[in-house]
């Protein structure tokens, strides 16, 4: 029997961004393909995101579903709010497998995140890129998604979620993995998140940038899958 393997996307991102790796991983794993709110045109909630929210949905879609424990593989802040349901609610997830997480949030990092998040420069400067956002979560708009992200990467840089303290909580067989090309999150960060939590992994994937289409899908499902069968 097949095992359960719950696909989390990253900020501003969805989950047809993973059809292609979960149509790979279905071979082993029954893949769960899910969507925050506000996220792939659900409906944007009136209150602020928050990793808060959004754990809160992963284990009310596992209760729902009647998956637990449930193993996880989260891309960017997908793994950060499986990691903080795992903390929250324990024993409702299984393994978890992070990719591209950034732990390290105080108001420097926040404000360098957030700087990129402008729709207005985005338009003028990557109109393909706002094409793009602009179909992946119709029919909300996806001006209103990037500025309750940026809201919520502000909040993270006045409170971080999830310390390396709070890592330390986590009983959980965790995989923390990071691309050697990432900008958006650096190899140390990722060091002190694995060095912190009690069942941790570190994988650093060569010539891997940040953005998931770029991650080479034949090296990250061998490593997916190694992790939980």
């Amino acid at each position: 029997m097949k095992s359960n393997l719950l696909i989390l996307h990253g900020a501003l991102g969805s989950s047809d961004q993973f059809e292609p790796l979960a149509e790979i991983l279905e071979e082993e794993f029954r893949v769960i393909l899910f969507n925050f709110s506000g996220h792939a045109g659900k409906p944007i909630p009136e209150e602020p995101f928050s990793i808060k929210m959004f754990a809160e949905e992963i284990k009310s879609l596992i209760e729902k579903t009647r998956i637990s424990p449930c193993n996880i593989f989260g891309y960017s802040m997908g793994g950060y709010a499986a990691l903080y349901a795992a903390k929250q609610y324990p024993g409702v997830i299984g393994k978890i497998f992070t990719l591209g997480t950034k732990f390290e949030w105080n108001e420097e990092s926040s404000a360098s995140e957030v700087k990129l998040l402008s729709p207005t420069n985005i338009e003028e400067k990557v109109p393909g890129f706002a094409r793009i956002l602009e179909a992946r979560h119709a029919p909300e708009d996806w001006k209103q998604v990037m500025h309750k992200t940026a809201e919520m990467m502000i909040n993270l840089g006045k409170q971080n979620e999830l310390t390396y303290e709070d890592l330390g909580s986590i009983a959980n067989e965790v995989t923390v993995a990071v691309g050697d090309r990432d900008n958006m999150v650096s190899i140390s960060e990722t060091e002190s998140a694995f060095k912190s939590l009690i069942n941790g992994r570190m994988l650093v994937m060569p010539g891997t940038e940040h953005p998931i289409e770029k991650v080479a899908p034949e090296r990250l499902v061998n490593e997916v899958t190694q992790f939980f069968v």
